[in-house]
């Protein structure tokens, strides 16, 4: 699978491609250049400070991920070829927001804080030395774990297509979201989606509560109206609602 990194100074002719001004200038025959779009398709696309792009390069990503083909129109040349890819991206929400018609686009959303607990920070300032000290043999140490990693993953791939959301579930997801007030039904779908992901994982054909539990914060966290009011949390909002729904009041989860 293709990985591709979008530059954060990138030009839109990068992006999307262009002239190729070398077969242009030695044989004078207008030619297409693919540019990161064309490298990207059935691939993974990562974004590096994804909320500090330029608004042009939102609007070319976000026409592409909608209709999964990317149209260049240059110097008497029209071309239009597939650009189905998974996007990922990091960036600092204090350093700018993400435009929210984007910010839809992604899936899934993971909050990462700084590790609070003293140990904690320790084991990864040391394993960090050992990496420094010697990278090669510090990835030997984890091949294993990784090989069982891979294989769980490769199992849940061919199961994930035998897994059912029972309709009753189905029908709490999307009261869930009518809560919430998430726009559009991007929310239902990808949770379902992530919810028999997780049951895939697990080994199951079956999605339970608990699978559900541990995906719809991540997916819907994002999705949920900013106010500047709230003092909730988005993600302790979901689960209060999630809690609700299912009548899990008194359930730590």
């Amino acid at each position: 699978v293709p990985m591709v990194d979008l530059p954060l100074g990138a030009t839109e002719d990068r992006v999307c491609g262009s002239i190729d001004i070398e077969r242009a200038l030695t044989a004078g025959t207008k030619a297409f250049e693919p540019g990161l779009l064309a490298k990207a398709n059935r691939g993974i696309l990562y974004v590096d400070e994804v909320n500090l792009l330029d608004d042009h390069l939102v609007d070319v990503l976000l026409d592409s991920a909608a209709s999964g083909w990317n149209t260049v129109e240059r110097e008497g040349i029209s071309i239009a070829h597939p650009a189905r890819f998974i996007m990922v991206g990091s960036g600092n929400p204090e350093e700018g927001e993400l435009r929210p018609q984007l910010l839809d686009r992604f899936g899934m959303h993971a909050e990462i804080r700084t590790v609070k607990q003293p140990d904690l920070r320790v084991k990864i300032v040391e394993e960090r030395a050992l990496f420094e000290d010697n990278p090669q043999g510090f990835r030997s140490e984890y091949d294993e774990a990784q090989q069982k990693v891979k294989d769980r993953l490769v199992a849940a791939q061919q199961l994930v297509g035998e897994c059912e959301v029972p309709y009753d579930m189905r029908v709490k997801i999307s009261e869930i979201c009518s809560q919430l007030d998430v726009d559009g039904l991007r929310g239902d779908i990808v949770t379902n989606r992530a919810a028999k992901a997780m049951a895939a994982l697990e080994g199951r054909t079956e999605v339970t509560v608990e699978d559900l539990s541990r995906v719809i914060v991540l997916c819907l966290r994002h999705r949920l109206r900013k106010d500047p009011l709230e003092s909730i949390d988005s993600g302790d909002k979901v689960k209060q609602v999630f809690s609700e729904v299912f009548g899990l009041e008194d359930d730590d989860e």
